[in-house]
C-alpha cells in the first residue's frame, strides 16, 4: 500500500468515527466541536472506541459472543489479534491515536474489562461497585481526552476526571433506564434498591413506583456530589487540558431534567441542541 493510500484508509477511519459519534453520542460530538482542532480526529477515535465496546451487548446477543468481541479488541490493543485489524475503522483509528499521544493502553483494556459487566443480567451490588465502573470507563475516557488535547503529556488532575466521569457516567445511566431495564439490564446498586423495597425483578418488569424514585434521587444526590468534587478540584486541570472536561457541563442540566421525571421506566430525558451548545459554550469560555 502506498504513503498516500494509507493516508487516505486513515483519514477514511477517522471519518468514520466521528460519523459514529454524530449519530449515537451527540453528548460528545458537540463537546468535541469546542475542543482543539488538532485533537478533534482523536477524540472522534477515543469514543467511537468506548462505543464500539458498549454496544457489543446489543449486537452478540449471548454473553460467550460477547466475550469473544470483547477479546478481540483486547487482542487488537496489545497486537495479538490475527490479520490486519487497521481494516477496521474504529481499530485503525484508536491504534493511531494511541501511537501519536503515547496513550496507556491498559486503561482502554481495564475499560473493556469493566465492560463486561454489560453482557450479563447480574444486578450492580453496590455503589462502590458503581463508582468503580463508572471510573473504569467514563472517567478513564476524560483522563485519556485530557491526555490527547494537551498534546501526549500527562496534564495530572486524575481526581478531577474521577469525579467528573462518574458525574457524567450516573447521569447516562439514569437516562439509559428505560432501555436497560427492557433489555433486563440493572446498573442501580442492589444496596440503594434495597433500602427503597425495589427489586431487580420489579426494574425490568416495568414496575417502579415511590420506591424507584426514591433510589434515583439517591443517585442523583450522589451524581451531584461528585459534581462538586469535580468542581472543587478543576483548578487543578492544566489550561490546555480543560476541553476534556467540557462533558461535565451538561450533568448539571440533565440532573434537572432527570429530578422532574416521574415514570422513570417510560419517560426518556433529553436537552435540546441549544442548551447543550449553550451549557458546552459557557463552561469552554470559564475554562
Amino acid at each position: 500500500m502506498s504513503d498516500q493510500s494509507g493516508s487516505d484508509s486513515l483519514a477514511a477511519a477517522y471519518a468514520h468515527c466521528e460519523t459514529s459519534l454524530r449519530a449515537d453520542d451527540d453528548d460528545r460530538w458537540r463537546a468535541i466541536l469546542l475542543a482543539p482542532d488538532a485533537a478533534r480526529k482523536h477524540l472522534h477515535a477515543l469514543y467511537a472506541f468506548s462505543q464500539e465496546v458498549a454496544r457489543v451487548r446489543a449486537l452478540a446477543h449471548e454473553a460467550m459472543a460477547g466475550e469473544m468481541r470483547h477479546q478481540w479488541w483486547r487482542d487488537a490493543l496489545t497486537g495479538a489479534a490475527r490479520g490486519d485489524v487497521r481494516g477496521h475503522p474504529v481499530a485503525a483509528a484508536i491504534l493511531d491515536t494511541i501511537d501519536r499521544f503515547n496513550l496507556p493502553t491498559q486503561a482502554l483494556l481495564d475499560l473493556i474489562d469493566a465492560r463486561t459487566f454489560d453482557l450479563y443480567d447480574d444486578p450492580m451490588p453496590s455503589l462502590a461497585q458503581l463508582e468503580g465502573y463508572c471510573g473504569e470507563t467514563s472517567s478513564s475516557l476524560l483522563r485519556l481526552a485530557s491526555i490527547i488535547i494537551a498534546n501526549g503529556a500527562d496534564p495530572g488532575a486524575a481526581d478531577a476526571a474521577a469525579h467528573a466521569g462518574v458525574a457524567y457516567a450516573l447521569v447516562g445511566l439514569m437516562r439509559a433506564l428505560p432501555w436497560h431495564a427492557r433489555s433486563g439490564q440493572v446498573f442501580l446498586p442492589k444496596e440503594i434498591l434495597d433500602s427503597h423495597g425495589v427489586t431487580r425483578d420489579d426494574i425490568v418488569a416495568g414496575r417502579g413506583g415511590p420506591g424507584l424514585l426514591g433510589a434515583l434521587a439517591d443517585l442523583r444526590a450522589i451524581a451531584a456530589d461528585h459534581l462538586g468534587k469535580f468542581r472543587a478540584e478543576r483548578a487543578a486541570i492544566r489550561t490546555d487540558a480543560r476541553a476534556a472536561f467540557l462533558p461535565a457541563a451538561l450533568v448539571e442540566p440533565y440532573l434537572a431534567k432527570l429530578a422532574k421525571v416521574r415514570d422513570p421506566l417510560r419517560e426518556t430525558v433529553e436537552l435540546s441542541p441549544l442548551r447543550k451548545m449553550w451549557s458546552l459554550w459557557r463552561a469552554s469560555r470559564n475554562s
